[in-house]
């Protein structure tokens, strides 16, 4: 075998030489970009990791609110009231509605009361005056049957006596005759013959009178001794009077039962208003000063009790401390939202008093104890 020469050992060391360093380079970037490849894949995994177990504590913490709040019974959720709401308007409208009608029934009461009281003045008026109108109606038959027959037999004798007097004045007619002939005869002076003519002219007034009197009496007979129209128009008076008495005991029962209604209903409507006084609304409405309460459901009945604790906590379970005393439990039902499900509940109001006044604005408090002794 020919060994090559020397002189080209040399040249080919020359080119051999810049062909070793590239690779040298490349493994370099190489090496780079695999570490950064595995710190990017490493912290990808991390972050994935990290993020999977949030949501995983997440789902677990969600959960276990969801369980707390199906579970315990003893939460409240404080609600704010305001007189601008449209229940405390409606309620405080209500209520003055209530008071006037209240007002407009005692004047009512007032003007019947007085009304009856001057109907049974009436009505005690003519009472009293019934026996005294039978007894003149008794007195004046009793009268009237005494002295019809005593007429009567006056009126006969009166017509009698009048026949005679006719008869006496036919003959007094001849004497006038006759004295008109004496004077013409000269017999009797004219002044005689007048004085005899004016006694006879007497007489027949008399006559006259006597006439008159006798009709009179017919007439005194009759109304004694029958029903005449004086004594039906006694009668009329005696039945508008007992007739006027019955309508004012009517007036007078009406108007009783009418007071008696108003005066039971100003009563009802006392006990209505009594009543509402205890409700929130009229409290929040009518108090000067800031009130808080809270909405209990039916199912945390148990711990609202009076004088309880109240206890406000950090992310509404843990980390709880006492902030008031629950003041007043309302009977009136109430419906809301459950403030974590966001369903429809229902249950009443419950007054607090809170020592700090921004666990009003909390989203639940617990009654009675702390929910997990924390």
């Amino acid at each position: 075998m020919a060994t090559p020469p020397v002189s080209e050992l040399p040249s080919e060391a020359h080119v051999d030489q810049p062909r070793s360093e590239p690779p040298s380079e490349t493994k370099t970037a190489a090496a780079k970009q695999s570490l950064h490849y595995k710190l990017v894949i490493t912290l990808y995994r991390i972050f994935a990791i990290v993020v999977l177990y949030l949501v995983l504590a997440g789902i677990v913490v969600y959960a276990f609110v969801m369980g707390f709040y199906a579970v315990n019974s003893s939460w409240a959720a404080p609600v704010i009231l305001s007189a601008a709401d449209e229940k405390s308007l409606d309620f405080r409208e209500k209520l003055v509605t209530s008071q006037q009608t209240i007002e407009d029934l005692k004047v009512d009461t007032k003007k019947l009361d007085s009304g009856v009281a001057e109907m049974k003045k009436h009505r005690d008026a003519l009472l009293e005056l019934e026996p005294q109108l039978k007894e003149a109606i008794a007195r004046e038959q009793a009268h009237d049957r005494t002295t019809g027959p005593e007429l009567s037999t006056l009126d006969k004798q009166k017509l009698a006596d009048n026949e005679k007097t006719e008869n006496v004045l036919a003959q007094l007619k001849q004497v006038e005759s006759n004295i008109n002939k004496d004077l013409a005869a000269g017999l009797i002076t004219q002044g005689d013959a007048a004085t005899q003519l004016a006694a006879l002219n007497q007489a027949a007034d008399t006559y006259t009178d006597s006439k008159i009197a006798q009709v009179l009496l017919t007439d005194s007979v009759l109304d004694k001794t029958t029903t005449g129209t004086n004594s039906l128009n006694v009668l009329v008076k005696q039945a508008e009077l007992r007739s006027e008495v019955a309508q004012l005991d009517v007036a007078i029962n009406v108007a009783e039962k009418q007071l008696q209604e108003e005066s039971r209903q100003i009563d009802r409507l006392r006990e209505a208003i009594a009543t509402a006084k205890q409700s929130p609304y009229y409290l929040n409405a009518a108090g000067g000063t800031t009130l808080y309460f809270a909405f209990v459901p039916y199912d945390n009945q148990a711990y609202a009790v009076a004088g309880s604790a109240i206890y406000d906590c950090y992310l509404n379970m843990i980390l709880c401390r006492k902030v008031g005393t629950v003041k007043q439990i309302f009977a009136g039902e109430e419906q809301a939202l459950h403030p974590i499900f966001k369903t429809q509940i229902r249950g009443f109001l419950i007054q607090m008093n809170l020592d700090d006044p921004a666990s009003a604005k909390s989203k639940t408090v617990f009654l009675g104890r702390k929910p997990m002794l924390l």
